[in-house]
């Protein structure tokens, strides 16, 4: 193993030169690439490159499609080298999925989607070995069938040689950097969405892995957010005609790259992920965990600099991406400015659903199902595009509300802001709707907060920027942030009242 450095030990060069960086963020229904440019006071960016992420079902699995993935990647590394003089290159990607490597370092197989049914079941079988509550304080992590751990615990029950000729499991984001650079690590903060690590120590857990029968050997090295793990191969290098970069594993869960651009001047503040999930919580120096957050299913992740994210996974765009694919089918083309528009003239606050509620996880046809789940709680039942955009708004902002109180109960903080991070800052309704639910400031932005935390990240482990709070004072300086005031105060006060009586 080479040896690998924390982003506080590298030495700057070059001081007074102009840095670009190529960050690569691959969500998960699309990727783009985008240089970041840093001159000393802002960071500027532009994108180079965009591309599709498009799920495959086979045999009644559904893969993720990594080898044209990676082509993308490849193609957004051979683009920027055209356009500029890049000095690194990071990756980030979702949580929880993970491919495996033989022994000579090849890909076994398409990484399985987190969406796949092959995980039914398996937390409860989870619990006969190791009960919830210890589970849970070791871990600190939310319960979710989709994490690490249970893909894990089905292939265990699927394949009775489990591991069989497994080496090595690199979650996503390692997957791809391992493919650039050759290196297999696992960074930090993707390592924590597995609910596999002792959350206090940062380390795998042996008590979890040997009560659950998991074998540790084929978990990677862990290595902290910022690290510089190598360069590029030197045969991508001829293949894309390309110089040398650095490959840097920045903070690979995209969730925790966003919390690095949260540009928050404040110690106390709620932040808001938003995108295909909602991801609500705060920021703290060590885990929060007790019965209380247990009964509420918070969970800890590790981010940039060790600090905890302490908050909860909520299922959020994804029921209008789902949606749009089924009006799509139909013959009908919707943006999401269109649906917004749409909703305008939907009537307000008279639907509501429960967006974790199981029914709305799986693929297949959305306005369908919301419109069975507002019948069966007895709720007028929307039938207009815009009357079922206006319901799933309404209640990823009643949503948001009800975790923002839970967030407060447990750190027993009084939480003034919430800053809203990502693609969902775009939906202008969403946030004047969540400024209304949760009654307080929503200031949202930056739109594109995961490749800033990205870039930012890169930045640091170059040398050019200092520590963590400077970068987010530096994004804040360089991003269009919009302020949202709470409106109406009463009138959501008594709609969140039926919220909870219909999602209870």
């Amino acid at each position: 193993m080479r040896n690998l450095r924390p982003s506080v030990q590298i030495a700057m060069d070059t001081k007074n030169k102009q840095r670009n960086v190529l960050a690569i963020d691959v969500g998960a229904s699309s990727g783009r690439a985008i240089i970041g440019t840093f001159d000393g006071e802002t960071i500027g960016f532009r994108e180079i490159h965009r591309f599709s992420n498009d799920p495959v079902v086979i045999n009644g699995t559904l893969y993720w499609d990594v080898l044209r993935l990676v082509y993308d990647i490849k193609q957004s590394i051979r683009l920027a080298a055209a356009t500029a003089d890049i000095d690194s290159v990071a990756v980030d990607t979702w949580g929880v999925d993970f491919g495996l490597l033989d022994k000579n370092g090849d890909l076994m197989s398409n990484p399985v989607h987190y969406r796949d049914a092959r995980t039914a079941g398996m937390m409860e079988k989870s619990f006969e070995k190791i009960g919830r509550e210890e589970f849970y304080k070791i871990t600190g992590v939310q319960f979710m069938e989709l994490n690490t751990v249970f893909q894990l615990l089905a292939l265990k029950d699927r394949y009775p040689d489990f591991p069989g000729g497994i080496d090595r499991l690199l979650f996503m984001p390692d997957l791809f950097n391992y493919f650039l650079c050759g290196v297999k690590v696992g960074e930090i903060s993707s390592a924590s969405t597995a609910q596999l690590l002792d959350v206090r120590s940062k380390t795998w857990s042996d008590v979890l892995l040997d009560r659950l029968g998991l074998p540790k050997k084929i978990l990677p090295e862990l290595v902290k957010s910022g690290t510089v793990i190598g360069s590029l191969r030197e045969e991508i290098c001829g293949e894309l005609g390309v110089p040398p970069m650095k490959v840097i594993a920045v903070a690979g869960h995209d969730t925790q790259s966003a919390m690095a651009a949260a540009p928050a001047k404040e110690d106390d503040f709620l932040f808001l992920s938003c995108g295909t999930w909602s991801l609500l919580g705060t920021e703290l120096d060590a885990p929060l965990i007790s019965d209380r957050t247990l009964e509420l299913n918070l969970t800890n992740e590790i981010g940039f600099g060790d600090k905890i994210s302490f908050l909860k996974n909520i299922v959020g765009l994804w029921l209008l991406q789902e949606s749009r694919r089924q009006w799509a089918k139909e013959g009908n083309e919707y943006g999401f400015a269109d649906l917004e528009r749409m909703a305008e003239d939907a009537s307000p606050l008279s639907c509501f659903i429960d967006t974790d509620d199981p029914v709305f996880t799986p693929p297949g046809n959305m306005p369908e199902r919301i419109r069975e789940y507002c019948l069966k709680t007895g709720q007028r039942e929307p039938q207009s595009v815009g009357e079922i955009t206006r319901c799933v708004n309404e209640s990823l902002a009643m949503k948001h509300r009800a975790t923002a109180d839970k967030i407060s109960e447990c750190t027993g903080k009084r939480y003034e802001t919430l800053h809203m991070l990502g693609g969902g800052t775009k939906a202008v309704t969403l946030c004047q709707m969540t400024a209304d639910a949760c009654g307080i400031s929503v200031s949202a932005g930056p739109v594109e907060a995961t490749i800033l935390g990205s870039i930012a990240v890169q930045l640091i482990a170059l040398g050019e920027i200092e520590s963590l709070s400077r970068a987010r004072e530096i994004i804040g300086n360089s991003s269009e942030i919009a302020i949202y005031k709470p409106q109406r105060a009463d009138v959501w006060e008594q709609a969140y009242k039926k919220f909870r009586e219909v999602t209870s």
